[in-house]
């Protein structure tokens, strides 16, 4: 048997909730959003339904991952840069040499996500968190808009 499937749960998607996080980097690593994310849901009044996340961003990317070592997410950084190399003869480099870096680290990782959320809480695993990636090695102001869709308190 291949598995085995939970009570299917309806419910009307009642609301549509909305707000903006700006998260200051410290360059290229990782920022863990988590409790943002939480506060936000829980601010909507948000029971059952759907968290939305999109950066606006295109040398920055959204992720989850382990949230309890991080040496996890300094290999990431490791891993990312051996596969967007900052001296790979990139032809885009308008911003610096880790300009075309970071917007191959955001086309390889995404710029939203989409995260359940039952009876209030987020759906996350044990060892996952939300995570802000930022691909360039000085300082940003990051946004990223959430949405929760679905029913509420």
């Amino acid at each position: 048997m291949p598995g085995t499937l939970s009570p299917v749960r309806t419910a009307p998607m009642a609301t549509v909730a909305a707000a903006t996080l700006t998260v200051a980097t410290k360059g290229e690593g990782f920022v863990d959003v988590t409790d943002e994310a939480r506060r936000f849901v829980e601010a909507a009044g948000g029971r059952h339904g759907m968290l939305l996340l999109f950066v606006r961003h295109t040398s920055a990317s959204l992720t989850i991952q382990e949230n309890a070592d991080p040496d996890v997410r300094t290999d990431l950084v490791t891993a990312l840069d051996r596969l967007a190399p900052r001296n790979a003869g990139w032809v885009h480099d308008a911003e610096g040499p880790d300009d075309m870096p970071a917007h191959v680290k955001t086309l390889l990782t995404g710029v939203s996500l989409a995260v359940p959320v039952v009876g209030g809480r987020l759906a996350l695993g044990t060892w996952q968190g939300i995570y802000l990636a930022e691909h360039r090695a000085r300082p940003h102001r990051r946004e990223i808009v959430l949405q929760f869709l679905g029913e509420t308190i």
